[in-house]
């Protein structure tokens, strides 16, 4: 009887509040277990009912299925491919496929590449009404765990508000001796949304682990750190000029007039910045600092450029215990790294079919990273910017960077090492794939499909000539077969967190030293110089970092350079509302079919992609607004 009751409640929770059928939502107990009452009967099966909360946690590490990844114009990917094909709803949304009767990444009802985060939330709040009920969990136990679930809870609702803005507040589960209307949630405003999901953290931090002691069994979980960290992200988001103030909202009300938008607040980025402040605090506390890459023995004669390299792409591709600046993480290892790495050997391009290599970089985001003076491309004095797509060929002072005696676009030469560390491109050297002699290292060679990294065929194509070199440990091996060298991808690293804290603090007072201090952090590691010297000596625009607006224009394009293919410019962009303008141009790449360098390098336009107004924020289904009149729709669908 109890079982039934509970069935009925779960189905009428689920229909209401977004109008998909029980049968898909009954599966809400671990495996083989038919009750409540056996789920928390002792401590392990409790334990075990704790990581179904995690679960849709672990969702999110399937990039194809993040909006930040697969819509922010970072990586594009080729069209109904029949051979290595993963789920491409989420990145044609760029060509405009999305709409309102069958959203793509549907988050909310958990359909087209998304899970349903409602569902996660109703688990957590079970766990939290029967954590009493194991008589052998222990006091400190307990306070944990709640915690862990309090922290799940504010980062689904954080999930969900950031796709869809003002959501419904999942505080408890639904009673099946509610009244209709009751049952029929509506959308909180989102201020209220972000108060909510602050008091979670709030709530949760005190009682988290400052550290995972047993990383074999517990790696994953949440710590102190992730907490503080995750709040200091929230509050910059609400801080932000998608949420806070935006005149293009205003209008979105409840049925009952209820504003869902409220006016600009300021307050709101000095909140931001003191969260800021306190996570830097905690996550320095446990010995967290930028990451820098130390050669093992098999390494010799490292040249400081390469070592720089490495110390970019090992702070996202190290193992988790040795990354010194990772702060939060997904346990399921990253299973891309084939579709971000170009055929090297002839034995790759023989067995095309074991590895598809079809991330794409678009040519616009390669022209976002620096020269290697430490300014934009088209801001560096000494940046031959209008003959950019002029032919050079490699050199003895760019060997590192760019095959010797290789013909490649003049653009590929004088950049950042962020450039060099994130990106593969033709003519471009690939230290590692095994061959870790600095003496004898590969180079990718994409020109036409007679070169290897080149198009062979539909399936095995990167459309733009540009690899996301950064999701490839160096270690891993694409020869005969692929052999790879697993890595967690970050969901927060500590230099986003020192430029988080930068900007929120321009916002607060403009360019003051400690804003430039903690740019600077992330610049030095990166190998340039400071803002102050950069863009005083190099640039012809050399006050820019003196203004508010100017500082502010820097720090999120460090943010879009250091971040890139992390699933956060994504984020950034659209609470910052600038995703619109990066997806108002055509996406290029180069004249992939050429094999003549100056045929070659020419931009080419891959497709036109298709982002509007509308598009910050997810539709809801229409179907949803039928079967509950209470919900409203976002604004321009």
């Amino acid at each position: 009887m109890k079982k039934k009751i509970f069935i009925q409640i779960m189905c009428v929770a689920v229909v209401m509040l977004s109008g998909t059928s029980c049968k898909k939502y009954l599966d809400v107990a671990p495996d083989n277990t038919g009750t409540l009452e056996y789920a928390f009967r002792n401590r392990n099966e409790a334990e075990n009912y704790l990581f179904t909360c995690y679960a849709t946690l672990q969702q999110f590490a399937d990039l194809t299925g993040n909006a930040a990844f697969v819509t922010s114009g970072e990586i594009v990917y080729p069209n109904n491919l029949s051979k290595h094909p993963i789920d491409e709803t989420g990145f044609n949304l760029l060509r405009g496929t999305q709409n309102s009767s069958n959203p793509g990444l549907n988050w909310w009802d958990g359909e087209n590449k998304g899970q349903s985060i409602f569902r996660a939330l109703r688990r957590c709040n079970i766990m939290l009404e029967n954590i009493d009920n194991p008589v052998d969990l222990t006091a400190t136990e307990k306070k944990r765990w709640i915690a862990e679930v309090k922290f799940l809870k504010a980062y689904y609702h954080f999930y969900l508000a950031r796709m869809y803005g003002p959501i419904p507040l999942i505080k408890t589960n639904l009673n099946i001796t509610d009244d209709i209307q009751t049952l029929k949630v509506k959308r909180e405003p989102m201020d209220d949304v972000f108060n909510y999901i602050v008091s979670l953290l709030d709530e949760a931090a005190p009682d988290l682990p400052a550290v995972i002691g047993n990383q074999a069994q517990e790696l994953g979980r949440i710590t102190r750190s992730i907490a503080l960290s995750v709040k200091a992200e929230v509050l910059t988001t609400a801080a932000s000029p998608l949420f806070n103030g935006n005149a293009d909202f205003v209008g979105l009300k409840n049925k009952d007039g209820q504003a869902l938008f409220a006016p600009y607040n300021a307050q709101k980025w000095q909140l931001a910045a003191d969260a800021c402040k306190a996570a830097i605090t905690e996550c320095e506390a446990r010995g967290l600092k930028l990451y820098t890459f130390i050669p093992p023995a098999n390494i010799t004669k490292l040249p400081d450029s390469l070592r720089t390299i490495l110390s970019l792409q090992n702070a996202v591709t190290e193992k988790w215990e040795l990354n010194s600046e990772l702060i939060w993480a997904l346990n399921p290892t990253f299973p891309f790294q084939g579709y971000a790495t170009p055929r090297l050997t002839s034995k790759s391009a023989i067995n095309i079919f074991s590895n598809p290599s079809t991330f794409a970089v678009p040519l616009a985001l390669q022209e976002t990273f620096y020269t290697d003076k430490g300014v934009a491309i088209n801001e560096d004095k000494t940046f031959d910017y209008a003959n950019r797509y002029g032919i050079k060929t490699g050199d003895d002072a760019s060997r590192f960077y760019i095959a010797k005696d290789y013909a490649t676009v003049r653009e590929h030469f004088n950049r950042e090492p962020r450039f060099y560390a994130n990106l593969g491109f033709d003519g471009g050297i690939w230290f590692g794939n095994g061959k870790i002699d600095i003496n004898d290292m590969y180079h990718v060679e994409a020109r036409g499909n007679k070169s290897l990294a080149g198009p062979k065929d539909l399936n095995t194509l990167n459309i733009t000539g540009y690899w996301p070199k950064k999701l490839a440990n160096y270690l891993s091996v694409y020869d005969d077969g692929f052999q790879e060298q697993s890595f967690h991808m970050p969901l927060m690293r500590l230099a986003g967190l020192y430029l988080l804290y930068a900007e929120a603090l321009n916002e607060v007072s403009g360019p003051t030293a400690d804003v430039n201090t903690y740019v600077n952090r992330v610049r030095a590691r990166a190998g340039l110089k400071s803002v102050q010297e950069a863009w005083g000596t190099y640039s012809n625009n050399p006050t820019k970092y003196t203004t508010q607006d100017g500082m502010r224009q820097i720090i999120h394009q460090e943010r879009r350079i250091e971040l890139c293919f992390e699933a956060q410019s994504g984020w950034d962009l659209r609470r910052w509302k600038e995703l619109q303008n990066v997806l108002s141009v055509p996406i290029q790449g180069w004249n992939i079919y050429e094999d003549q360098a100056v045929n070659y390098y020419r931009p080419n336009t891959v497709f036109t992609s298709v982002f509007g107004l509308r598009n910050y924020l997810w539709p809801i289904k229409d179907n949803d607004l039928i079967i509950n009149s209470n919900l409203v729709q976002n604004p321009y669908w």
